[in-house]
Parts: C-alpha cells; sequence; structure tokens
C-alpha cells in the first residue's frame, strides 16, 4: 500500500506543478469584446433628452463609484458572501461542482464571483473542464493584480439580468425605468437575487420565485451588515415596469430618427456599420426636440385631427438651411409597422416643385423675373411632342412675368423655358442643389416633377436656394462621443457655393410670389412671416406637395395615396380637399406657424442685380418668340 500511497503523492505533487506551470505563465487578456459592448443613446439637439437607445449589447458601463454602496453589496451576498475577503476561487465549490458533474451528467458552477468575472469578462462563457481551470487561474491572478472593487463594478456591467439586459445599469433601467445610480437597497435586492435565472425569475415571469430571492437577499444583506435589522424588517419587494418588446426605442415615429442617425454614420464611413450599436456612443442629433414633436403632432392622422382618408401617406422634413441641421422629421406614424421612410426613402413625384431649378436655369442667362414677359396661355405644342400642353385647369394667362408664372406655377411658361435650356441642364441643375434621385435628363416634362423623389432630395434643393446658393448637405447626427466622453465625431458643415448669390436671390424673390398671391397664399397668410415656396401637383393628381422657406428654415411636405401593389394612385377628396389639393398646404402652415414663434422675423437679402430683360441672347420672353 505504500507505494500506491507514494504514487498518489507524486500525482499530486506533478499536478500542484502543473498548476503552477500554469499559473505563472498566464496573462490577464485583453476583455472579451461582447464584455464591453455597449448601447449607444441617440440623444436629441439638446444632448441631454434621450431619442433612444440602439439595439446592441443592451448594455451601458458605468463608473460604480456613482453608485450606493448597497447596490454592490446586494450582488456579493446573492452571489458570494465571502468576496470582499477570499483570494478569488472557491475551491469546495469547485469539487462539489465537479462531483455533481461527474456523477450527474450536469453542468454546475462553484463559482465566485471573480471566477464569473474571469469567465465573463476575459474568456467567454466557458463549459469544459479545462476552460474551468483556466477560469480559475486567471481568478487566481486577478484577485492579484485587481482590487475588489475593480472586480465587482466590471462584473456588475458585465452579467446578464434578463429583459435582454447587460449590466447594472441596463438592467435598472429595464426593470425599475430609472438609472442604476437612483436604485433603493431592495430594488439592489431583486436584481442581485434573480441573476443566477433572471429569464426564469423575472417577477413578470414568476412572481413567486422572484419574491422568495428577494427575501433570501435581504436576510443576507441584515446577517452582513449590509443593512440595518429596521429595514431588513420594513423592506417589500418592489414593483417592476412593463418592459417588453413594444417597449423598444424603435416603437412610434421614433425608429425613423434612429435608423436615420444610423445610416448617416454608417453611409459617410465615420464608422462600421455592426459597430454603432453597440459602442457606448453618446450620439447628439440635431433633431430639435419641440419642433420634432410638433412635426408629428401635425403630419400623424392619429394626432392632427385632420380626418384624413385611410391609407394616405405623408412625409416631412423641416432643416435649418445655413447649417444643414435636420430639425423635424416625419417618416411614418410607426417604424415597427413600416420601416419605409416617407421622408428620407419614399419616391413621390414632386410636381411643379421642380419648376425652381427650371427657374435658376432662366435666372443664370440673365432673365428678368420682373421685366420679361411669357405667352402663358393654354395649351401650347412644343418640339418633338404629339400632343399640347395645358396648365392647370387650362387657364390661359396671356402674357405674364416669369415672376408671375412662377407663383401661379404656369406649364406652358416653364415648359417653354425648360425647351430652351434643354432637361439635360434642368437636371444638371437640379443634382447641383442637392437632389440626388435619378431624374429624366431626356423627357421633356422634367420641369413638371414627372420623376419619383424624396422630401430629403426637395428640402436639400431649396435649403441651397434659401441659403444664397450654398449647398450644405442635410444631416441629422451634430457630433458623437465615445464611452470615455471624447468626441470622435463632428458633422461637416461647411456649405459649397453652387449658385451665384444674387441669382437665388433672384430665385427666391420669384417664389414669395406663390405664398403671397399664388398658389399658396393662404398658407403664407396663416404663417404672417416672410416666406418663399412652391406648390407641386404631381402628373393624374397622384402626389401633392409644398416646399416653403425663411433664409433659415425650409420645411417640405408631400402627401401620396399608394394602392395594394404600392403604386401611387389618384389621391382621393376628402373634406373640400379635391384630389388632396391644399392639404400639404395646411400640414405646413399649421407647422410652420408654431415652429417659427417666438424667434425673430428673417428677411430675404434683396438681389442685387434684376437681370436683362430678354436673357443673355435677347431671345427669351414674347419678345425673343417664347
Amino acid at each position: 500500500m505504500l507505494w500506491l500511497l507514494g504514487i498518489l503523492i507524486l500525482a499530486g505533487a506533478g499536478c500542484v506543478g502543473a498548476l503552477a506551470y500554469e499559473y505563472s505563465r498566464i496573462e490577464i487578456p485583453a476583455p472579451d469584446a461582447f464584455a464591453v459592448s455597449q448601447t449607444s443613446i441617440v440623444y436629441y439637439s439638446d444632448g441631454t433628452t434621450e431619442i433612444g437607445r440602439l439595439s446592441g449589447g443592451g448594455r451601458r458601463i458605468i463608473d460604480c463609484s456613482t453608485l450606493p454602496d448597497y447596490v454592490g453589496n446586494a450582488v456579493v451576498a446573492s452571489e458570494n458572501r465571502s468576496f470582499w475577503t477570499d483570494n478569488g476561487i472557491d475551491l469546495r465549490g469547485i469539487a462539489r461542482a465537479l462531483f455533481n458533474n461527474v456523477t450527474t451528467g450536469s453542468r454546475q458552477g462553484g463559482s465566485t464571483i471573480t471566477q464569473q468575472y474571469a469567465e465573463r469578462y476575459y474568456l467567454g462563457e466557458t463549459t469544459t473542464y479545462k476552460g474551468k481551470v483556466k477560469e480559475a487561474l486567471l481568478a487566481l491572478k486577478i484577485s492579484q493584480s485587481q482590487d475588489k472593487s475593480t472586480v465587482l463594478c466590471n462584473y456588475m456591467n458585465t452579467i446578464y439580468f434578463g429583459r435582454g439586459a447587460y449590466g447594472i445599469d441596463e438592467a435598472a433601467r429595464r426593470y425599475f425605468g430609472k438609472n442604476a445610480t437612483d436604485l433603493t437597497f431592495e430594488e439592489s435586492a431583486l436584481l442581485a437575487g434573480i441573476i443566477p435565472a433572471p429569464s426564469d425569475w423575472d417577477p413578470a415571469v414568476d412572481h413567486d420565485a422572484a419574491s422568495q430571492r428577494f427575501s433570501r437577499v435581504i436576510s443576507i444583506m441584515q446577517e452582513d451588515g449590509y443593512i440595518t435589522a429596521e429595514q431588513a424588517q420594513n423592506a417589500t419587494m418592489p414593483g417592476t415596469i412593463d418592459y417588453s418588446s413594444t417597449s423598444s426605442s424603435y416603437a412610434g415615429p421614433n425608429g425613423y430618427l434612429l435608423s436615420m442617425a444610423v445610416s448617416e454614420l454608417a453611409s459617410n464611413g465615420a464608422f462600421k456599420d455592426e459597430d454603432i450599436a453597440a459602442g457606448g456612443y453618446s450620439i447628439v442629433t440635431t433633431f430639435d426636440k419641440d419642433r420634432q414633436k410638433l412635426m408629428e403632432q401635425v403630419a400623424s392622422p392619429s394626432q392632427n385631427g385632420l380626418d384624413e382618408p385611410d391609407g394616405l401617406e405623408t412625409g416631412g422634413m423641416s432643416a435649418n438651411s445655413k447649417t444643414g441641421a435636420i430639425l423635424a422629421v416625419y417618416g411614418g406614424e410607426d417604424y415597427q409597422t413600416k420601416q419605409l421612410n416617407n421622408a428620407t426613402q419614399a419616391h413621390y413625384q414632386p410636381g411643379s416643385t421642380m419648376k425652381a431649378f427650371t427657374l435658376i436655369g432662366a435666372l443664370q442667362h440673365g432673365v428678368s423675373v420682373d421685366s420679361t414677359y411669357f405667352n402663358g396661355d393654354s395649351p401650347q405644342s412644343y418640339q418633338g411632342l404629339a400632343n399640347p400642353v395645358a396648365n392647370y385647369g387650362n387657364v390661359s394667362y396671356g402674357n405674364i412675368t416669369l415672376a408671375q408664372a412662377t407663383a401661379y406655377s404656369v406649364n406652358t411658361v416653364y415648359m417653354r423655358i425648360e425647351e430652351k435650356l434643354s432637361s439635360q441642364t434642368v437636371a444638371s441643375i437640379a443634382h447641383e442643389a442637392g437632389i440626388e434621385s435619378t431624374l429624366s435628363d431626356d423627357s421633356p416634362f422634367l420641369t413638371l416633377g414627372i420623376d419619383g423623389v424624396t422630401v430629403n432630395d426637395i428640402t436639400q434643393g431649396y435649403a441651397t436656394i434659401a441659403n444664397q446658393g450654398t449647398k450644405v448637405t442635410l444631416h441629422c447626427v451634430q457630433t458623437v462621443d465615445d464611452s470615455t466622453g471624447a468626441t470622435v465625431y463632428t458633422a461637416p458643415t461647411t456649405g459649397t457655393q453652387v449658385f451665384t448669390p444674387n441669382v437665388a436671390n433672384l430665385a427666391t424673390k420669384a417664389l414669395t410670389g406663390t405664398m403671397t398671391y399664388g398658389t399658396a397664399k393662404a398658407a403664407g397668410a396663416e404663417i404672417g412671416r416672410t416666406t418663399a415656396g412652391k406648390t407641386g401637383t404631381a402628373n393624374d393628381n397622384r402626389a401633392e406637395s409644398i416646399v416653403g422657406y425663411t433664409p433659415s428654415v425650409v420645411t417640405t411636405f408631400a402627401v401620396w395615396y399608394p394602392g395594394s401593389d404600392g403604386s401611387a394612385q389618384v389621391l382621393p377628396t376628402w373634406d373640400g380637399y379635391r384630389n388632396g389639393i391644399g392639404f400639404p398646404n395646411v400640414l405646413y402652415a399649421n407647422y410652420m406657424k408654431q415652429a417659427l414663434a417666438g424667434t425673430s422675423e428673417e428677411q430675404f437679402t434683396e438681389p442685387t442685380d434684376p437681370g436683362t430683360a430678354t436673357g443673355d441672347d435677347g431671345t427669351w420672353g414674347v419678345d425673343g418668340g417664347m
């Protein structure tokens, strides 16, 4: 028997030696990528009001020194009572777990907080015996190199609490609707108690099990001196909030704002798409909280009280033309129901709002908005067209100025100007202004808005005109800070001069007529400010739209009526809006009147050169044969 004992002693010494060798070799690795992933938070332009949290790691890493002591002590009481004094491993627990695993085939833990921390923060989940040995050795190494407060904090920031929440701060938000810094000791005890099986012991799933775990933690906290006997006696299990899929940040209109911010950061190359949501970023958008809520109240059929027909689609956008900041957007009623953004992705026919770019072309050739007269009769024939073109309602205006033709949206005048310029020139001007959608540069009807564009396109194009010919790219993200608070991205706001200031100011002068005596005079009067803009009716009344602006704020609204196959149908008539005509004007007036309230009235810059009466080659207007 002595020889057997000797063999056992030698084998034990060999194991100890092997473990000692492995311990000497092991180094604390970099944290596991998932363990340090964090949910990125998106804010309104004030930088403090939260729009929502992106679906990423479901975690926000916090500085645990900001937490009440009882938060961490509740976790210690629940998971590892000897934590503050042990060396990081529990040999008895490991032996007990090993015995049960071998005899029952189960997978039991027996791990200390430090071991769980080593596994989840550095190694990822380990299930093999070899992995568990490495986990224990790493826990020993950690206990010798990191203080207990650091270990506990990283552990609390890492572990899963159920409800999609990783880390104590996100758990506090999803169970109690508050930050972890505001947790009570009862709330802390409840969260700590469900750590071993959070999905099963969530009070919303099994209230009795959660209550038993809560009482256990409270009892241990009293025994170990973390709370008083009186606190323990008076402790009551706290209620939790209803957190489900409907609590998603993407519910309602918010989803459009969040998806726009993510798309912008990914598309401009500032960040990798997969890193944005789980990078722990603080993303400050340009969305103005009050104007965004106003936009939703005005455009949403469930809020505006306008009794619009079921199925009507609305897109809206308001932006600062000087900075390019998107102030408000209406992409739809509920992102979770329909992900297609009506402001940035859906296409509609803009109708006569495209005439502004034909107007720019005429002005670039020196045509005067007030002194050059065009034939506004209806109908008229044009080169290459078998059928004549008429004005809306087939109204004849006689000889009128370019300003009048703009205000009254006279098709025959603008068709003649496009014929003079060429559709390729008009398309090029529109693209220079910021229209990104494909345009039919070989169609004589381009100026009548036959091509599908987005609300963002038109808002961008008119923002360039409003900003005296300087195009500042519209954007919805101001800045991005990383998890340390360092600013890692600032949106570019430098513009490019694409039209001369005088040409842009002349266009604005003509476009003010729309709001004072033209097709949007009622909306202009309702706002009570100096504004410019243009209305648009699509071919066969398949869409209605308006875009208007002050020197700083440009706003677009469009409505259309898709059929079951998604194609645009003729707009219905309701509440006096024949084929929807005039409805966008009401939305625009309702929004702009309130959005501009309390701000100083701005005046447009007067043009410095009115242009020559007949254009640069003397062939524009009635006298020139047009």
